[in-house]
């Protein structure tokens, strides 16, 4: 029998108990792929990160993460951010000092990750995520409004793939009435996210609840085995860039996307924009720790 310490972090948090929550296996080098996919379908959180030494020169850790179908995911979202907080609480980083410079292996690429601190207190992570870039646009606009139980109407023109590491079909509706009415048939949707090149697809409106937010979203991604996520900070990074390129945000600053009020568990995910960087960043709170006998 082995035994496998797990932990479970809320994401995008400043309170326990909010946010996305993820759960993350510290010690995964000597599982074997088969058995990462059946712990993270018994953790059944949205995502379970593994953590494990690299193998890319230069980066201080690899993770992988997976989906309780057993999916594996490898945006730089949620998954990550909350794993680097657990490090980093967990003195597995060293010393924070005033913050630390690192990178991390994830979906064969090495990216930047940022850990703010002030005088040795963990204040936040931040991850760089993949070159932004704009896809296809989605063809059939009327299709994709009936699979997300919308009518034609509810969705403005031009619901369009961007990708900053996972490739999300980026929906605005006419208003946040219309985000909150969504009620995706999984198959229906799953089918046009295919037809535009999707995994998940991020159904938003310029009305936030919060007017200091840029956007009001929701997340479905049936390709993974997802019906509805928190927060989504693989899908927020694309939507900030994707703002920006259409002039509606900055395209230089903090941009703000709330999401999860559909869910009881209100996120606000923080978008750093710069010169095409896309910067993701956030605060957590670890709320659980428990040891798996496999």
């Amino acid at each position: 029998m082995t035994t496998v310490p797990f932990h479970l972090v809320d994401v995008f948090a400043d309170e326990p108990l909010a946010g996305n929550p993820l759960a993350v296996v510290p010690a995964a080098d000597g599982l074997d792929e088969a058995l990462l996919r059946r712990i993270a379908r018994e953790l059944n959180q949205s995502e379970t990160t593994f953590l494990l030494a690299p193998t890319e020169p230069g980066a201080a850790a690899r993770l992988r993460s997976f989906t309780p179908a057993g999916a594996e995911v490898s945006g730089a979202g949620h998954n990550a951010l909350g794993a680097w907080w657990w490090l980093a609480e967990s003195g597995r980083l060293g010393p924070l000092g005033d913050g630390l410079a690192l990178t991390q292996q994830l979906g064969g690429r090495v990216l930047p990750v940022a850990v703010e601190a002030r005088g040795g207190r963990l204040a936040a992570i931040g991850l760089t995520q993949g070159e932004p870039q704009a896809l296809a646009e989605h063809p059939d606009p009327a299709a994709l409004a009936a699979a997300l139980g919308l009518r034609g109407d509810d969705l403005l023109p031009g619901p369009r793939t961007v990708s900053t590491g996972a490739p999300h079909l980026m929906v605005q509706a006419r208003d946040r009435a219309a985000v909150a009415a969504a009620g995706p048939d999984a198959a229906r949707l799953l089918a046009q996210l295919r037809r535009a090149g999707a995994q998940g697809c991020y159904l938003y409106s310029l009305d936030p609840i919060d007017p200091s937010a840029a956007a009001h979203a929701r997340f479905f991604n049936p390709t993974v085995g997802l019906w509805e996520d928190p927060a989504t900070g693989s899908a927020a990074g694309p939507l900030a860039w994707h703002l920006a390129s259409c002039g509606l945000v900055p395209s230089a600053g903090e941009v703000a996307i709330e999401q999860g009020h559909a869910l009881g568990r209100p996120s606000r995910i923080a978008v750093r924009l710069a010169e095409g960087r896309v910067e993701l960043r956030g605060r957590c709170v670890t709320v659980a720790g428990g040891t798996l006998y496999v």
